[in-house]
């Protein structure tokens, strides 16, 4: 910090030299009287008395200047310029040694620059004596090229066919409602109040009766009692024949038991892959050309009331517009073709552990659709979605029971089969 002014300096190279106070001059010297002053003679002016005499010494050494040091001068002889160095030829037996490089005989009407620049005759000294002088500049190297003995990289072999890759995810395909067929807002919120009033179950613990009639293939089919409008009858060890009527309003058949039993299939549990599957055939004789059906699955309990897939634990394919709906009560994701009389339809989840056969702690889902006994298209449970829009997948992820769930409204003929031996598919 600076508190005021800069102090100024007392001198410098510009101030005069410092001058003796008054009265610091050297004074005069004084002498005693010798006697009364009216006999002495009047003063004479004498010089002043000196009181040194200067010796005759030498004078002191110099020190050196640092930068014009006394030295004695050297001494040189007196220039005298010398007349012009004459050259001599070398002696007559350098002459005989032989050179690499003979002198180059020129012809005699060759000037000075001609000489100066001239090339020697022949080839460069490092080029192939055999190759003519005209292709000296372009000739190749003999032999074949370095690269030719080398094996080229196949990149075919370390890029793989991306044909064989599943499709992406249809992110950006979803519908704020269903071309075809909606149901009422009010009803929407009467589901969501429903699963919220009615949590997901655990586990369930099989009995014997449950573990013979799923062995069995024999799974039975339960309708809702207030919603359902048509017939639904057991015509043979694991197959259902259904009608509706064409004021049947929206419902869901939920199987029991359910194909797949956390406790008996879980891969966690097993080490192995489980598959469940099951078909819905679509009878010609549906008065509609609409089909009004879906099919997929469920985590229990359900709102009985609601078509599969518009809420939490469920997921369904619908017929009359050939949409996915996965936890979407809006208008669901394109899919596929809308259902026609006579199809053969299957859905089917394939529940494995995450990264391989008996590995990992978690399960990975997939999910694969059929038509007429072909395999029509898939998804992974898990696929990358909009967070902003898609709803959580709980319940479907292989921690919990799931059935069978088979929507229907207004009329439709159908036929559900469990039996394995009576599929259009044959699982793989």
């Amino acid at each position: 910090m600076c508190f005021g002014s800069k102090e100024k300096q007392l001198y410098n190279d510009s101030d005069e030299a410092p001058r003796p106070a008054p009265g610091q001059f050297p004074q005069q010297p004084t002498y005693a009287d010798t006697g009364p002053k009216a006999s002495m003679p009047p003063p004479q002016q004498q010089p002043p008395p000196v009181y040194y005499q200067q010796q005759q010494q030498p004078p002191p050494p110099q020190e050196p200047s640092p930068i014009s040091p006394q030295y004695p001068s050297p001494t040189y002889p007196p220039y005298a310029p010398t007349s012009a160095p004459t050259y001599q030829a070398p002696p007559a037996e350098l002459s005989s040694v032989p050179h690499s490089n003979p002198p180059v005989e020129l012809p005699t009407s060759t000037t000075r620059g001609e000489v100066d620049y001239a090339p020697p005759p022949g080839p460069p000294p490092s080029q192939n004596n055999n190759i003519p002088a005209s292709g000296l500049d372009y000739a190749p190297p003999p032999g074949p090229p370095p690269s030719a003995s080398k094996p080229q990289h196949d990149w075919e072999a370390a890029v793989p066919d991306t044909s064989l890759f599943p499709p992406p995810p249809a992110i950006f395909t979803g519908w704020y409602e269903s071309p075809t067929s909606n149901a009422p807002e009010a009803e929407a919120e009467a589901g969501e109040q429903w699963c919220r009033d009615y949590p997901l179950a655990q586990p369930m613990t099989s009995d014997d009766a449950a573990l013979g009639a799923l062995k069995a293939n024999d799974i039975r089919l339960m309708t809702p009692a207030v919603c359902f409008k048509g017939t639904l009858a057991w015509t043979a060890p694991g197959v259902w024949s259904g009608n509706t009527e064409s004021t049947a309003k929206d419902s869901c058949i939920i199987g029991y038991p359910p194909l797949y039993m956390v406790q008996r299939h879980s891969p966690l549990y097993t080490g192995a892959p489980h598959t469940i599957y099951y078909e819905v055939r679509i009878l010609p004789s549906s008065p509609s050309d609409e089909i009004c059906l879906a099919l997929g699955f469920t985590a229990l309990p359900y709102p009985s009331f609601r078509m599969p897939g518009w809420h939490r634990g469920s997921l369904a394919i619908h017929g009359d517009d050939g949409h996915k709906y996965i936890n979407d009560r809006w208008g669901g994701k394109s899919f596929t073709q809308p259902f026609k009389r006579g199809d053969t339809v299957g859905v089917g989840m394939t529940f494995k552990r995450a990264g391989g056969y008996n590995s990992g702690t978690e399960i990975a889902t997939d999910v694969f659709f059929t038509r007429n006994g072909q395999m029509s298209g898939g998804w992974d449970l898990h696929e990358e979605t909009d967070a902003d829009e898609d709803l959580p997948v709980t319940g479907l992820e292989g921690y919990h029971d799931i059935s069978c769930a088979i929507g229907t409204f207004k009329a439709v003929g159908f036929e559900v089969v469990f039996d394995p031996s009576r599929w259009a598919y044959k699982l793989p």
